[in-house]
């Protein structure tokens, strides 16, 4: 088993070595370029698109539920243990200015999200039962000039995209949940897992339409809940705001290691905050791994770039919003650099709590653990979609999809009462593995969604004038 392991670890690291992050951030780059930062500068209209009448309506086009549960369904997979632990582990691991290098693969990765979104709405199908599916492997069955390629590679996708849905989108997640409440609650395990395992089972053999009505719902508010939180961490630790603002800015293009002041013993060079700053920041938005794309092509709409422009404010609502209050809280706080009992450097969730904890005592504990808690959980239930549509592929057929729920959420209680090192290393393979095919489908259409992202413009700016003309 030490030896499995051992081996996993090894191809873990080789998997989100230099060449993936490159890949994923050079083709977040090459689409920003070619789509002549279209994403960057059309990003307030997204957002204004995202909180509109017609987007919490399913009134304009076709499918099978709003387009503001389309985002919220996506982000619920997406805003999990990545913006509370992952962050926390990149800045120790990478120095604070990690943070910088996860808003600057965040900037160009909004243009992966909206492109493999777009495209995934603009492939998508109607099966028997008369639910839209979609996803980057349809894309590649249906785009690619040489079908049996698309096909072999959309195959690929899909069959890696079910394991990632056990592993990083259950199982990890419910372990996560069970260790952070059983550490400040001291609720057993077994407990934990029964009670997750109904709450899964409730909501997720209501297919879609359940999950998304839950999302729409929880995902705000637990979104709110803990960026309210983490503010308030931060107006109480002001004082150390702009030293904790000029350490991680000139921790992240220091060619030499440097570190003191509030980061404690910690030292790390441009290049190690480079590294672990993107690694994190893709680990937690996903952009380019296509897993959001299959969320986005369940929504209504009369335009597959107007949804995709919707489904990319969910790169900047997880790593611009949420990752920055916890990058923040931890900056100001004092605590970077901290060690534990063992003489080795806190980080993780332990971290995001003592920067909590510094500011609001044992509730600040409490407060970040309710946050992991439904971070976690709202992953769960956005997987489960992803890993079904990608099950439904691999069969060909949605007559198996609720053996497929029913046995996801069975998983879960083994999630929270199994200890998972192994399936932590094998599901982070798969996840990375899961977007190579889907990055190169973007950079051979990349052509291709330049034309259709042109093509809208107008339409966009004649709904800017007519929103301009409202307002006055």
């Amino acid at each position: 088993m030490d030896e499995l392991s051992g081996v996993l670890t090894v191809v873990d690291d080789f998997v989100w070595g230099p060449v993936m992050l490159v890949l994923l951030v050079g083709t977040g780059i090459w689409l920003t370029v070619r789509l002549r930062f279209r994403t960057w500068r059309n990003l307030g209209y997204a957002i204004a698109s995202t909180f509109s009448r017609e987007s919490r309506n399913a009134v304009r086009g076709e499918g099978d539920i709003p387009p503001f549960s389309a985002l919220m369904t996506a982000l619920a997979a997406t805003i999990g243990t990545g913006n509370i632990v992952g962050v926390a582990t990149a800045m120790v691991s990478g120095g604070p200015g990690a943070l910088v290098w996860m808003w600057i693969s965040a900037a160009f990765g909004l243009s992966s999200k909206f492109s493999e979104c777009m495209l995934a709405i603009k492939y998508r199908e109607v099966n028997e039962k008369g639910e839209m599916s979609g996803g980057p492997m349809y894309t590649m069955k249906k785009a690619y000039k040489n079908k049996r390629l698309g096909a072999a590679m959309g195959w690929i996708f899909a069959l890696l995209a079910v394991v990632a849905s056990f592993g990083i989108g259950n199982m990890t997640q419910a372990n996560s949940i069970s260790e952070a409440l059983h550490t400040t609650f001291l609720f057993q395990p077994a407990i934990i897992g029964i009670v997750l395992t109904i709450l899964a089972l409730l909501i997720i053999v209501g297919g879609i339409k359940s999950i998304s009505k839950v999302s729409s719902v929880v995902v705000p508010l637990m979104a709110v809940f803990y960026v309210i939180a983490g503010l308030i961490v931060i107006i109480i630790n002001y004082r150390n705001l702009p030293a904790g603002l000029y350490m991680i800015f000139s921790m992240a293009f220091s060619v030499k290691a440097v570190g003191g002041g509030l980061c404690g013993t910690i030292t790390a060079a441009m290049m190690n905050a480079l590294h672990y700053g993107v690694a994190r920041g893709v680990f937690s938005n996903e952009a380019g791994m296509g897993s959001a794309a299959i969320t986005a092509a369940a929504a209504t709409t009369d335009h597959p770039v107007r949804q995709g422009y919707i489904n990319m404010t969910g790169t900047f609502w997880d790593t611009i919003v949420v990752c920055t209050i916890t990058g923040l809280c931890i900056a100001s706080s004092g605590v970077l650099g901290m060690v534990d009992a063992k003489g080795e450097y806190v980080k993780g969730a332990a971290l995001t709590i003592a920067a909590f904890r510094s500011a609001l005592g044992d509730v600040g504990a409490w407060l970040v653990t309710i946050g992991i808690a439904l971070f976690a959980f709202s992953t769960i239930l956005g997987w489960e979609y992803h890993g079904e549509k990608a099950f439904e592929y691999l069969f060909g057929t949605h007559r198996y999809n609720m053996i497929y729920r029913v046995v996801f959420s069975l998983i879960v209680y083994v999630g929270a009462t199994t200890s998972l090192n192994i399936v932590w290393s094998f599901s982070d393979i798969a996840n990375a593995l899961m977007a190579i095919p889907n990055l190169i489908t973007l950079l051979v259409l990349s052509g291709s969604i330049a034309k259709d992202v042109d093509a809208f413009q107008p339409v966009i700016e004649a709904e800017k004038s007519a929103r301009k003309k409202n307002r006055s």
